[in-house]
């Protein structure tokens, strides 16, 4: 298996969004972004697949050091391998992957954040600064450009927070700041217990609005000169706004099932979305 099938698999296996958002790419562009979803992938596993949190800690603190390898020219890693021929030509730094690290680190040091405030520190490094990276692999001319990445990068980890509740609540993790839920009045525990209320649908629904006014925030930054090259992104973004239309219509049923869109649509989505910003 070649590091960029590995690659392919980890991150974007037939069917699945980031399949569907990159589909369209020339085949390098497709294989450097895919790398890069990849290796968010493994960092995720590290945390999501140990129980132990020394030995996840452990497992991030080898990516640290396997992407300074990379950096040196000497990745062992088939996602560094994939990644190494594009992260410096397209001004990747060994501290931008710090920053997705940090965010990944978070995880470990706590499963809950207090407010808004505290939730955008992390999603920024495991959100914002992906979104970033991605839009220096697809390339871009106007500065403004990353802003709209970082931010549309936010959007879409707001989205994937309100589709993963149930299952993240499985693993001890609740990313609904700790704030909001006591204004609405839904504990911990009956999150926990995947029981479904009113009022944990009116608390979705509101940070639904917010997910809705970043995607917004974050298109309205992009400069028309480089809505071609972004279209990947633009595409992650329309994906993601069809699927939280989905769980607002299921009045977010979340906390004992994922909610997912077709192959089909996603195919639709994807296709209009490419060719609407041509």
């Amino acid at each position: 298996m070649t590091p960029d099938q590995y690659c392919q698999d980890k991150a974007a296996p037939s069917g699945s969004s980031l399949y569907y958002s990159f589909l369209f790419l020339p085949p390098g562009l497709r294989q450097a972004m895919t790398a890069l979803h990849a290796w968010c992938r493994e960092l995720d596993d590290a945390i999501d697949d140990t129980q132990d949190a020394s030995v996840a800690h452990q497992k991030l603190a080898w990516w640290r050091n396997e992407i300074g390898q990379m950096f040196m020219g000497a990745p062992s890693h088939p996602v560094t391998k994939a990644l190494q021929p594009h992260a410096q030509a397209c001004g990747l730094t060994q501290a931008m992957f710090g920053e997705v690290l940090e965010g990944m680190e978070m995880d470990l040091a706590q499963s809950r954040y207090l407010d808004d405030i505290a939730l955008a520190r992390y999603c920024h490094g495991v959100a914002g600064v992906v979104g970033a990276m991605g839009a220096r692999l697809l390339g871009f001319q106007d500065p403004r450009t990353l802003a709209f990445a970082e931010k549309l990068g936010l959007s879409l980890r707001m989205v994937g927070i309100l589709r993963d509740v149930g299952e993240n609540a499985r693993r001890g993790r609740i990313y609904l700041p700790v704030n909001t839920m006591q204004r609405f009045a839904v504990p911990a525990a009956e999150i926990t217990r995947g029981t479904h209320s009113d009022r944990f649908a009116a608390l979705m629904h509101e940070r639904a609005g917010q997910a809705r006014a970043l995607h917004r925030e974050a298109l309205a930054l992009l400069p028309r000169a480089d809505r071609r090259a972004q279209r990947a992104a633009l595409v992650m973004g329309a994906l993601h706004q069809a699927l939280l239309d989905e769980l607002e219509a299921s009045d977010f049923q979340v906390l004992n099932q994922r909610i997912s869109l077709t192959p089909m649509r996603k195919l639709w989505i994807a296709w209009k979305t490419w060719m609407r910003n041509r």
